[in-house]
């Protein structure tokens, strides 16, 4: 199979073509032909040697896919309620770079309806994670105001639908002008342009001096002490990156007068069973918002493509990820 390494740490030129044997999969996994896989912003910190890969897990970078079911057991592809030959997209601990993967069949989740296979693709690791993070970790309800820090991210855009399909207030930061319009654009309530606003001041401002019930960020660093200063009384931070670093201070005074919790979580390493829950979540609450997204208002929910790449040119796509340009997802094609 064709498939796309890492042939040493380092700049995103160390992504290189290549051929390997194609996976075989184990009890519980299916084999799926990808004609589509995501880009991911982890996926550049394992390019770097930032962000190691479990262990049993191929060395290939991708943490989503979208294709073919091509083989499986009878068993699995049964739990899995699949057939050899349906459309999927997967969340995966890594492989996703190459034209055949494994994936745990819980961890499959059919194509929705009106969806190519690159619109899939760009599904899986942010839809799980917003929803790990927003709606089972920090329990976001109808109502409350939700704060996405970097909201044209592929993170950010699919937490600024789901947050409005649950009857959310949204407020985002972006660094520009014109993505802020993008993400209001997208539903957001209120987009904040971080280079040039005091986001604490403005998130106070556009809540009338309650602050956000719930945060969504990917920075961490100095941004913890100031999310703290414009949270809501029994507020909750998910804080999900640390792209600002990590050390971070805090005003422990004001978490307790103000009972905050902040949550932190990783995907990647957690076990099956726990991302299979997830996925059925996913399936029973979220697909039907996605379903018909492929005409013109048809679905509550859509994916939000930036620019597709082929695969053999995934160190543009890098590129294109680390110069944060963006707004949405960056997908490789195969074919």
């Amino acid at each position: 199979m064709r498939a796309v390494q890492i042939s040493r740490f380092g700049a995103p030129e160390v992504l290189q073509a290549t051929e390997r044997p194609d996976p075989v999969p184990a009890a519980g996994e299916l084999l799926i032909a990808v004609q589509a896989s995501g880009v991911n912003r982890p996926d550049v910190l394992q390019r770097k040697g930032l962000y190691p890969m479990p262990p049993g897990v191929s060395d290939l970078p991708g943490l989503e896919i979208a294709g073919t079911v091509a083989a499986g057991a009878a068993a699995d592809l049964a739990a899995a309620g699949l057939k050899v030959g349906d459309a999927v997209c997967a969340l995966v601990a890594g492989g996703g770079y190459a034209e055949r993967c494994v994936a745990p069949a819980g961890q499959c989740l059919p194509v929705p309806a009106g969806l190519t296979m690159v619109e899939a693709a760009s599904l899986p690791e942010t839809f799980f994670t917003v929803w790990q993070n927003v709606f089972v970790n920090a329990t976001l309800q109808g109502g409350e105001t939700l704060l996405v820090q970097g909201g044209s991210s592929g993170i950010g855009v699919t937490a600024i639908q789901l947050g409005k399909a649950f009857g959310a207030k949204v407020i985002v930061t972006a660094g520009s002008d014109d993505k802020c319009r993008a993400c209001v654009a997208l539903g957001a309530d209120h987009a904040i342009n971080y280079r040039t606003q005091d986001f604490v001041a403005e998130v106070k401002r556009l809540t009338g001096g309650k602050g956000a019930d719930v945060v969504l960020d990917m920075v961490g660093g100095d941004y913890i002490e100031r999310e703290l200063q414009c949270m809501a009384e029994d507020a909750r931070l998910a804080l999900i990156a640390v792209q600002g670093g990590t050390a971070s201070r805090i005003d422990a005074g004001l978490l307790l007068r103000k009972r905050l919790a902040i949550i932190g979580s990783t995907l990647r390493p957690r076990p099956v069973p726990y991302k299979t829950r997830l996925a059925r979540e996913l399936r029973e609450k979220v697909w039907p918002l996605l379903e018909g997204a492929g005409s013109a208002g048809a679905a509550r929910v859509r994916p939000v493509i930036h620019q597709v790449f082929p695969a053999a040119a995934a160190a543009a796509a890098h590129a294109l990820m680390e110069s944060s340009t963006h707004v949405g997802k960056i997908v490789l094609s195969w074919q």
